[in-house]
């Protein structure tokens, strides 16, 4: 310290630490004339002396003028050591550094003067300083001082200039601290840190890209900014760097695909279309690399799918279809089981276009990865089952053609139907609203007889007997009503000539004993009129009730319709077709006369000529014998038209057993009564219980009333009470 007192006048000193500028600037040129000389003398201790006095007395004194005479004395000692400044900068850089973060506005702003004349001198030979440099320019970019900010700015200029300019430059050294920077909330800050991102990405010998994953999530953080000005140098920022992608060999793919797959689900617009515009571009440019991301991009895909803006939904259904059009074997990285995972997930999901994307991955990686799929399918199969009660037709379409797929395999096949029949045990809705549709569906995509063959077979055992035979009914009228069982219906209508057609009756006859009036539906539909007049006369009272006239009215009108043109066209022939007449009269005598079915069909068979079209005699022709006419045909043998199809049910039965048929639809109806009998007692003996536990609390309540409301008796009242 003694030598630098004596190398430096007092009144230059003095001066430095002056309150008015001139005078330290003065001092300060007067230190760089004495460090010049030093220099070209070669006397370094000294320098190293008097650089000591201006740290230690002036940059480090509590007193503000001291501390702006120190730096300014500083970058002029700098000044005078010219080319030999490198070897000082230990010495001098840090103190200034240190007055970066000064209370007084002022000693920054001289700090930046000073390290901006610091720098002018010694150039690249401070970037060993840069960290702590950028580090410093970061927080004065925010500074509060516009004095400061500005002054800030010029020196960040000429940082920038240098290090673009310099080989020593260490971007591996530089990336953490930038790293840790992007996560500044501040919009100065997100200024200068994109401004040097663009400076250095632009430099040929700085590889920026290499770093990309580093820093990419925090230039996305930067496209919701509230500035304008910093959303766009963000997304100017970005489009350069994804140019850069696109033309380069090499890229690391997976680490930016997980960053793009969160920005994605952004709450900001921008950033999610910006983010999907890079999955897209990395889907097509990333191959085999982003195999093991796949998962994580189609969950992000998914919902954009059904995004508000529709530049997102465009970029996303791009992004999906290519997604989905790459080919990959389970064993390079493709991840079976976690698409699957995502694709069951979003089969939840409030948006429709969501919900059909999520059904076709599940089919395509059916199609393309079948085995590892049915590997997972206990994992699938619940939420697969739930979305039939899907609001939109469509979603219940894809997920019965899901189904569908799975169900090839026999073993899948029975036990989508079984879980099928449970859903619509659990959920009546379901049947009501999509039972027709879903089940209209399967029979186009797995055949009409093998479904209903299947499901006769799982409701033949089905203990819930009030559930079978809703559904029995259900299948009954779909199988009277819908296009897609036309060639069911054809094929029952050969029962009595064909071993095809008889197979199915007897599958079918076996589940439809549930339902006496769907057994009468069945023999209408394969001709076996007798049958269905025997069944009509084995019905007791107990069988006729509203829900059985319910099904009745339902079948009158369906005797309207095309499906049953030819039975009417066979009322032209009476005299050939009397136990179609005895059937129809039978239904007629068990509808209420004022019904609109008893109406509609009393009409049909007023139409019913009194002859028959087929001869010239005619059948009815002494009236006061009719009934015993229609009763000698019924026991007449055997008659068939040109064809060999059987006219009438005495005439052929192939092979059914009909007496047997009506044992088996009799036992189950029992089955039915017995337990309608037991309902009923339990029913009753539960209302008998309500009505005991009641009546205690009802007696108590009256006995009070009572109590209150009865005027004493003078009678009964005891020596001491008095009556008022």
């Amino acid at each position: 310290m003694a030598d630098a007192l004596s190398i430096i006048p007092a009144a230059v000193l003095r001066n430095l630490a002056d309150k008015l500028y001139e005078k330290r600037k003065n001092a300060a040129l007067e230190v760089e004339g004495i460090v010049k000389q030093l220099a070209a003398a070669g006397d370094h201790e000294k320098i190293t002396a008097v650089i000591n006095l201006l740290t230690d007395e002036f940059t480090f004194s509590p007193q503000a003028n001291h501390r702006k005479g120190g730096l300014i004395g500083l970058a002029a000692a700098t000044v005078g050591l010219t080319s030999e400044a490198a070897q000082h900068l230990e010495q001098i850089v840090p103190p200034v550094l240190k007055s970066f973060s000064d209370q007084d506005s002022r000693v920054r702003y001289y700090a930046c003067e000073a390290l901006y004349n610091i720098a002018k001198v010694v150039r690249g030979d401070f970037i060993v300083f840069f960290n702590q440099i950028f580090d410093a320019l970061c927080k004065l970019s925010a500074d509060s001082d516009a004095n400061v900010q500005s002054a800030a700015h010029l020196l960040d200029r000429l940082v920038k200039d240098i290090v673009t300019e310099s080989d020593q430059f260490s971007i591996e050294e530089f990336i953490p601290l930038l790293r840790e920077r992007m996560n500044v909330l501040n919009p100065y800050v997100r200024q200068f840190l994109v401004g040097w991102i663009t400076v250095l990405d632009s430099v040929p010998d700085i590889d920026m890209l290499g770093f990309l994953p580093d820093f990419l999530d925090g230039l996305f953080n930067m496209l919701s900014d509230s500035s304008h000005e910093i959303r766009q140098q963000a997304d100017s920022a970005l489009s350069e760097f994804l140019q850069e992608i696109k033309n380069s060999p090499s890229v690391d793919y997976g680490r930016m695909a997980q960053i793009l797959v969160e920005r994605a689900k952004s709450g900001d617009a921008f950033t999610r279309q910006t983010a999907i515009t890079w999955i897209n571009e990395f889907v097509k440019l990333g191959g085999d690399q982003l195999l093991p991301y796949y998962a994580a991009i189609l969950e992000a895909i998914l919902p954009c799918i059904s995004d508000k803006e529709e530049k997102i939904r465009v970029v996303a259904r791009e992004t999906n279809e290519e997604l989905r059009s790459f080919k990959a074997a389970p064993g390079e990285g493709f991840n079976v089981g976690a698409i699957l995972a995502v694709a069951k997930r979003h089969l939840s999901s409030e948006w429709e276009a969501t919900r059909i994307e999520a059904l076709h991955w599940i089919s395509a990686l059916l199609d393309k990865h079948r085995d590892e799929v049915l590997s997972f399918l206990s994992d699938i199969v619940d939420t697969l089952l739930k979305a039939l009660s899907d609001s939109s037709d469509e979603v219940v379409l894809l997920v019965l053609e899901v189904h569908a797929c799975i169900a090839k395999d026999t073993e899948h096949f029975r036990n989508l139907l079984v879980h099928l029949l449970q859903n619509f045990q659990n959920d009546n809705s379901l049947l009501e609203k999509r039972g027709a549709l879903i089940i209209r569906r399967l029979c186009v995509l797995l055949g009409a007889q093998t479904v209903y063959r299947e499901l006769s077979i799982i409701l033949q055992k089905e203990p819930d007997l009030d559930f079978a035979s809703i559904m029995v009914q259900a299948l009954n009228l779909i199988l009277l009503t819908s296009a897609e069982l036309s060639e069911l219906r054809e094929l029952l209508k050969h029962s009595l000539v064909n071993s095809a057609g008889k197979d199915l009756f007897h599958a079918l006859y076996a589940s439809w004993c549930h339902s006496p009036m769907a057994i009468i539906s069945l023999c209408l539909l394969a001709q076996t009129y007798q049958h269905a007049s025997t069944v009509i006369q084995s019905l007791v009272e107990e069988d006729i009730n509203i829900k059985f006239l319910v099904q009745l009215d339902k079948l009158i009108r369906l005797l309207e319709t095309p499906t049953f043109a030819y039975l009417r066209l066979q009322l032209l022939e009476p005299g050939r077709y009397t136990w179609l007449l005895k059937a129809l009269y039978g239904l007629l005598m068990l509808l209420p006369q004022q019904s609109a079915a008893f109406k509609i069909l009393r009409t049909r068979l007023k139409t019913v000529p009194p002859y028959s079209f087929s001869s010239e005699q005619h059948w009815n022709s002494f009236p006061e014998t009719s009934h015993s006419k229609v009763a000698n045909h019924m026991d007449s043998g055997p008659d068939c038209n040109q064809d060999g199809i059987v006219q009438d049910v005495e005439t052929m039965s192939n092979g059914i057993n009909f007496a047997s048929r009506l044992q088996q639809l009799q036992k189950m109806q029992q089955e039915h009564r017995a337990q309608a009998k037991s309902q009923a007692r339990v029913k009753k003996a539960s209302a008998n219980l309500t009505k005991e536990t009641q009546r205690p609390e009802e007696n108590r309540e009256q006995s009070c009333t009572s109590d209150t409301n009865q005027p004493t008796n003078p009678s009964r009242m005891g020596p001491g009470q008095l009556q008022l």
